[in-house]
């Protein structure tokens, strides 16, 4: 690998890794929940094991390669980012925050280049060919393609109700 390339990969992983650190670390420790969306729905145990794993995989991200400890995690840990950014992108979806879907499915795309990119670890640790990982994140492109038409639509919209639109009959005798 170029030193180009591997400078690239090694920032992107340093940043990956920073932000989930920093975004597991409240899940876990139930500080500032209240900025973050959805969590307040959701039963404090998913909360904390949604933080676990955000901080399992920003560690995987950088201690297997760095250490040369089964660097062969690295890659998957860049897949388990791309999919928990992709699940991400549903709770912004949900509450109508565009530009956090945008961020989310950025996250998606940097993991996905990672995971691409440091493929080769993997792929001579267990002799698998690099059309495996191509494979899998194609089978995440439609899930970024109905995260990206859920962001120009916006939020669904309801049937209104009664209450949202008064009878005006009963407007007029109610106002006599």
């Amino acid at each position: 690998m170029d030193t180009f390339a591997n400078v690239a990969l090694w920032s992107a992983q340093g940043f990956l890794a920073l932000f989930f650190l920093g975004a597991g670390a409240p899940k876990i420790l139930g500080r500032g929940l209240d900025r973050w969306t959805g969590f307040s729905e959701l039963p404090r145990s998913q909360v904390v094991f949604t933080g676990i794993t955000e901080i399992l995989a920003a560690t995987g991200l950088i201690l297997p390669m760095a250490t040369g400890i089964l660097p062969w995690l690295t890659p998957l840990a860049a897949v388990g980012i791309a999919i928990i950014s992709l699940m991400a992108a549903g709770f912004h979806v949900r509450a109508n925050e565009q530009p956090n879907v945008l961020e989310t499915s950025l996250l998606a795309s940097i993991a996905a280049a990672v995971a691409i990119g440091r493929w080769d670890h993997l792929a001579v640790a267990i002799d698998i060919k690099i059309w495996v990982p191509a494979a899998a994140i194609v089978l995440l492109i439609p899930a970024a393609i109905t995260t990206v038409i859920a962001l120009f639509k916006g939020p669904a919209d309801q049937a209104p109700s009664s209450a949202d639109h008064p009878n005006p009959a009963r407007l007029a005798t109610s106002t006599r």
